[in-house]
């Protein structure tokens, strides 16, 4: 197992387990393009953005400059809250293909479950999938009762929900509905900005295994079925995050890591979030 090892999902597309998230890079630094450089220069192949990163420029002019043939490549972007209605997305979509500089998207998701839109919004994502220009199509942020109401009418079922995700906020019960249901759960923030790295549990099991805090906590993930995309700027940050395939948690000490959760997020509920800011 490493950096090439892939998840299937259920239309049969092969998605990396580990990926780099590359939220809050800035783009006239330069910091998306070198950071996206330096990953794919250490193996990784899956790369997420979004376009209210506002850094999809970025990410696209290291796609174009780097010798990794586009079939190695898995990119995932997102349609913003604002983007979102049926035609807003299909224009946000090519919006973001022409920033990218590419001819298809491997993932494209729906940002966050914004009410009386994401229907619609799934809609253009179900023409854009069968028109051929994604590969695979998703949402982020969705709850079971979201992913309910959106497979009412759905004639295409999510393929990834990408979520906030890490020991103190697992969500177990939106994990077992989407393993229940063949839609891959995806983390971000998986390590939660470092708040908890020196948590005794995660401590002892890093000192164990001759690990980071952080290593503990992606293997966790992995083991869980949940691909991961941190987030690092260093190249030797996230040569140190791909190093997680040489060892092997057992099942009581996931189930120590499971007991951290107090659904404590980082972020915003996704049924408290501010629709209209």
């Amino acid at each position: 197992m490493s950096l090439t090892a892939t998840t299937t999902l259920h239309n049969e597309v092969k998605m990396p387990w580990l990926g780099l998230g590359v939220y809050k890079m800035d783009e006239e630094s330069n910091e998306a393009k070198e950071s996206v450089l330096s990953a794919l220069d250490l193996g990784y192949r899956s790369i997420d953005t979004a376009s209210f990163y506002k850094n999809e420029e970025g990410v696209g002019e290291a796609l174009q400059e780097t010798s990794v043939p586009r079939e190695e490549l898995f990119i995932t972007t997102k349609v913003w809250n604002d983007e979102q209605g049926y035609e807003e997305t299909l224009n946000a979509f090519e919006n973001s293909l022409s920033k990218l500089g590419l001819e298809y998207i491997d993932l494209y998701l729906i940002h966050w479950p914004v009410p009386g839109k994401y229907k619609e919004t799934w809609k253009a994502l179900e023409k854009l999938y069968k028109e051929g220009k994604v590969r695979a199509i998703g949402v982020s942020n969705f709850l079971p009762h979201h992913l309910d109401e959106l497979r009412k009418d759905a004639e295409i079922k999510p393929m990834v929900n990408q979520v906030e995700f890490h020991p103190q906020n697992s969500v177990p019960e939106l994990q077992e509905y989407c393993k229940n249901n063949g839609i891959q759960l995806e983390a971000w923030s998986p390590l939660a900005r470092g708040k908890y790295f020196e948590n005794a549990v995660l401590q002892e099991l890093a000192k164990k295994y001759d690990k980071t805090a952080a290593q503990i906590i992606l293997r966790w993930d992995f083991q869980h079925g949940v691909v991961t995309i941190p987030k690092s700027s260093s190249k030797e940050r996230q040569a140190q995050n791909a190093d997680i395939f040489d060892f092997q948690l057992t099942s009581e000490e996931m189930g120590k890591i499971d007991t951290l959760n107090k659904e404590k997020r980082i972020g915003p509920h996704p049924d408290e979030f501010d629709y209209n800011a």
